[in-house]
């Protein structure tokens, strides 16, 4: 017999008979997921968000875990001030020129040796000609990336005393009312950076070195700036002008000296935010 019968010249339509599937049909599905969702004549089964996340937390455990370490594990920062200059050994005040003298660059080489003997991935250096000669010398030894910033250079004196001698009565007035004496934190000579201007730039170091993502660094910078970078790190918005002035004066910062600092962002709870000076002003032997 014929699947239908003939009514004239238009046969009906038949429509088949479809059999949706049966969650029966899909025993590993029906362990993850017992929701089913109807469309049409088929029965569309779908991984619930909570079987989905059942299914994958232990994935994302095995993920998260070193991604954590890997954060979360210390820094450590050889801060290295620049080797002795011929402006420095002449007793002249500097701007940003100034080429290192024979003795400066034997402390950057010294200094290249000695730090040879820790596993340090990355130098970040002031952009002065100074620092970026005593840079080459370190990495002669090193021979690792380099970073130069604006961040790290010196703190820009009042061009009454640039080039002058230190000895000068009038420099020394300048730099006295400058760095000795008590004044308000906002105070300004003429043209300087003051002591808020270096504040400000010295936590934007802070930040940066605290989101580098190597384990150690050297960072090749000047006297006035590292001084205040230590300064500014261990004593935060508590530090004001009139305390600077009188860190400054006891804790000298020489030429090639090194000061090893390190960041454990676990401890950025405390008052160093996770900051430690390991030690100050070493010079290597």
């Amino acid at each position: 017999m014929p699947p239908f019968h003939i009514y004239g010249n238009n046969p009906p339509i038949v429509e088949p008979t479809i059999t949706p599937p049966q969650i029966s049909d899909f025993p590993f599905i029906v362990l993850v997921s017992e929701r089913v969702y109807h469309v049409g004549y088929t029965d569309c089964i779908m991984l619930t968000s909570s079987a989905l996340f059942d299914a994958l937390w232990p994935l994302l455990i095995l993920l998260a875990v070193p991604l954590i370490f890997f954060i979360m594990r210390p820094r450590r920062f050889y801060l290295v001030r620049h080797g002795e200059t011929l402006m420095n050994a002449a007793r002249v005040k500097q701007g940003e020129d100034g080429a290192l003298s024979p003795k400066g660059r034997h402390q950057a080489d010294k200094v290249g040796a000695y730090l040879k003997n820790f596993p340090i991935q990355r130098i970040i250096s002031s952009t002065y000609p100074r620092a970026r000669e005593t840079t080459e010398l370190i990495n002669a030894h090193l021979k690792v990336p380099v970073i130069y910033s604006s961040l790290f250079v010196e703190r820009r004196n009042p061009s009454e005393v640039v080039g002058k001698n230190r000895d000068d009565a009038d420099v020394e007035r300048i730099v006295d009312q400058i760095d000795l004496a008590y004044h308000a934190d906002d105070y300004r000579y003429s043209d300087e950076e003051n002591f808020v201007d270096l504040r400000k730039r010295a936590k934007k170091c802070i930040n940066l070195l605290a989101r580098q993502g190597v384990r150690e660094t050297c960072v090749v910078t000047h006297h006035v700036f590292l001084k205040m970078f230590i300064a500014n790190l261990l004593y935060r918005h508590q530090l004001h002008a009139a305390d600077f002035a009188k860190l400054s004066f006891f804790n000298m910062s020489d030429n090639a000296g090194i000061t090893i600092c390190e960041f454990h962002p676990w401890l950025f709870w405390n008052a160093t935010r996770g900051w430690e000076v390991v030690s100050y002003n070493e010079q290597p032997e």
